[in-house]
């Protein structure tokens, strides 16, 4: 069951319901901006809990190193991971739709970051399209490499994620957190599944162009077999692509999406001129 929800300024129309799924060490909490910034926009955005891939806890102390080899006893099978997300979002979808009477409004969008956005894409590759929770489009945000996993304690785990003072702080304030988690192995099903979909629901696909987690090359090649597809790199964008320094140039991009999903992908806006 989700524990953030973002509700749009009363007075205004629902303009659509947004899932987010956070990803390794993240809770909510650490999405109250993103989440409050898209509600601003009249999107109704309930937050979940990261899935849990039964990694055993890399380490919680702000010095030292995570546990040697990363530890990746207890690595939960990926296609139990999907089903348990496939019911948390279910939920999730249900306690949205009850809120009003005529339902859960649309377009309905699963937007994930790290573990959240390959377990998203996973589930939508090899998903029924007539389940509840099946989503109008993906946003994948920091979708993790083969392999991706820090070698350092809590300060290098930091500075993989961002550069904005304001989201260190979350990230360091939050007794939830779970630090040292992002050196836990994302499981190789749910990247086979994300890398090799041939979905037809559109996904937009954000990525720092400074995330060493991040196969820069593996993604542009998903971008391009996609059958609708959008890259966009953020330039000095770090892991937590949704949450970094740029986060409000993140956030307009994503609302673009949003908004176009309303006219069949039809940006609102196209430049005829410019001088940059």
């Amino acid at each position: 069951m989700a524990l953030d929800d973002y509700f749009p300024p009363e007075g205004l129309r629902t303009r659509g319901t947004v899932l987010v799924v956070p990803g390794r060490g993240e809770t909510p909490g650490t999405y109250a901006r993103f989440g409050s910034r898209l509600a601003a926009d009249a999107y109704r955005v309930q937050v979940l809990r990261p899935p849990d891939t039964g990694h055993a806890d890399t380490g919680h102390a702000d010095t030292g190193h995570a546990d040697a080899g990363h530890a990746d006893a207890g690595h939960a099978d990926g296609a139990a991971v999907l089903a348990e997300l496939a019911r948390r979002l279910t939920e999730a979808v249900t306690s949205v739709a009850a809120e009003r009477s005529d339902g859960l409004v649309h377009p309905l969008v699963l937007a994930g970051s790290d573990l959240g956005a390959a377990a998203i894409a996973a589930l939508v590759a090899d998903g029924d399209p007539g389940s509840a929770w099946w989503p109008r489009a993906l946003v994948l945000a920091g979708l993790p490499g083969y392999r991706s996993r820090p070698d350092g304690g809590w300060a290098d785990e930091l500075d993989i994620r961002t550069s904005c003072p304001t989201h260190r702080g979350v990230l360091a304030a939050d007794p939830a957190v779970r630090r040292g988690k992002l050196a836990g192995a994302v499981p190789d099903e749910l990247l086979d599944a994300a890398y090799q979909s041939t979905a037809q629901v559109p996904q937009l696909l954000l990525i720092g162009d400074a995330d060493p987690l991040a196969d820069h090359d593996l993604i542009a090649h998903a971008a391009k077999t996609l059958p609708a597809a959008r890259l966009a790199v953020v330039r000095g964008g770090h892991h937590d692509v949704l949450n970094d320094l740029q986060h409000r140039s993140v956030a307009a991009e994503v609302v673009t999406f949003l908004e176009a999903l309303r006219d069949d992908l039809t940006p609102a806006i196209a430049v005829e001129a410019s001088a940059w």
